[in-house]
This record gives structure tokens, C-alpha cells and sequence, in this order.
């Protein structure tokens, strides 16, 4: 059996003398997608910046590829492999579309072609950004921008894509496409962890899942298997 992608162990972490992660375990799995669920205000996106190095550590350990990137700098998790596609896009007003993805490969030591090759590859992906190169990032549809987060993400060449609310302010057929998009991604062997509020969302799209309360793990498990659990159902999808 493979060794996770990225290993969390005991993790704590919050905002000055206010903890919100409470000894978090988790594991990411080589090629998969895995999604972490819960409430607004569980602690999800804290413990994506942690892990981006946004958020200081207190205790507990972070390991990728075998090496610990525990209260690493955010530009050290990075050229390291994880690309953090945050909540809300975060685009650059002002910067085409095109310019917008080209800043997510401004790490990497790669050549024009390499970079042109891999732009080729996210309009392959996202043909509606193709359409759109020229256009302002942030004056596209809430999906598209979406789409160009993302593909700014994958830019980076990165082992893992983490996606902070994926379907956050979006009509349902985006989410489907961005879904669909999100799995031939993966099928190229590119892990993805998904924080997400839409349930069925999540746990439709991913093959394995973790459910956080008040900064805690309160279940883990494979989302088919996740999906069916009668706690879940009655806490988040109102059954």
C-alpha cells in the first residue's frame, strides 16, 4: 500500500489565543481526491492555510512527500508541491486571464515552451478561458473565475491542489462542469483536496472524506460510505 501524499498528525493551530484546530489526523492518498466538509465557522479553511503556511502551527506535524513543512513559508510549501486555490478566487484586478495563469508558474524553473505547453494544456481543460484570454480575470462569470483560480493553481506544476469552497456563490451547472473538469485532472495523477460546504458535492466528487467539528475530526471514511451515514445525513443534509 503507498504512503499518503500529505500526512497531518495532532495538529493544532488558530489566531492568537483563539484555537481552532484541535489535533487534526488526515491523510491524502497518491492520485486522489480527497474532500474535508463541515459547517461555516468548523475550522476547514484554517486548516488549509496551516497547511499552506498561511497560519502558524502549534503543535502537531505536517509531512509531504516525507518531509515535514511544518510553519514552512508559504513560498517553501509552494515550490514544494502544494498549490492552494483560496477561497474566492483571488484574482489579480486588472491582469488578463492569461496573465492571471502565467503568475501561478512565476516559481518554477521551467522554459517558455514548457510553460506555453502547460497554458495549452489548462485551455485544453478550461476551453472557455481560451475564449477569454485577453478579458480582465476578474470581470468573468463566477465560474470562470473559478476555473482560472484553479488553472492559475495547476500552473505551479504543483503534487497537490488544494481548492477552498469549490461551488462557494456558484449556479449548480458550474459546479458540474468545474466537477467534471476537477476529475480528468485527477485522472492525470494529480492529487486534490476539496474543502467544501455542499456535501453532496464533495463527497459525490471525492473518494475519500473527512467531516470537521469545532476544529476536530468527527468522521472519516469513504464518501460512498460517508454519503450513507445517518449522522451526517441529519447534521448536513437536513434528512
Amino acid at each position: 500500500m503507498s504512503e499518503p501524499i500529505l500526512k497531518i498528525r495532532g495538529l493544532t493551530a488558530g489566531y492568537g489565543d483563539v484555537q481552532v484546530l484541535w489535533g487534526i489526523d488526515m491523510d491524502v492518498m497518491p492520485g486522489s481526491i480527497t474532500c474535508v466538509i463541515g459547517s461555516n465557522g468548523a475550522g476547514k479553511s484554517t486548516l488549509m492555510r496551516t497547511i499552506s503556511g498561511l497560519v502558524k502551527a502549534n503543535s502537531g506535524e505536517i509531512e509531504f512527500c516525507s518531509s515535514s513543512l511544518k510553519n514552512a513559508a508559504p513560498k517553501d510549501v509552494l515550490r514544494a508541491g502544494i498549490a492552494h486555490v483560496p477561497e474566492g478566487r483571488r484574482l489579480f484586478k486588472g491582469l488578463s486571464v492569461e496573465d492571471n495563469l502565467l503568475i501561478g508558474a512565476y516559481c518554477r524553473d521551467a522554459s517558455k515552451h514548457d510553460i506555453a505547453k502547460d497554458l495549452d494544456h489548462i485551455y485544453r481543460v478550461f476551453p472557455k478561458l481560451k475564449e477569454r484570454y485577453k478579458q480582465d480575470a476578474t470581470t468573468l462569470s463566477g465560474g470562470e473565475q473559478q476555473m482560472c483560480a484553479i488553472g492559475r493553481g495547476i500552473m505551479s506544476k504543483p503534487k497537490l491542489l488544494i481548492i477552498d469552497e469549490l461551488s462557494l456563490g456558484l449556479a449548480p451547472r458550474a459546479v458540474e462542469l468545474l466537477s467534471e473538469s476537477l476529475q480528468e485532472i485527477n485522472k492525470e495523477g494529480l492529487a486534490i483536496l476539496i474543502v467544501e460546504q455542499d456535501v453532496y458535492t464533495a463527497l459525490d466528487l471525492s473518494q475519500f472524506g473527512y467531516v470537521i467539528e469545532t476544529g476536530r475530526v468527527a468522521f472519516s471514511g469513504p464518501s460512498a460510505e460517508l454519503i450513507h451515514n445517518q449522522e451526517i445525513k441529519k447534521a448536513y443534509l437536513g434528512i
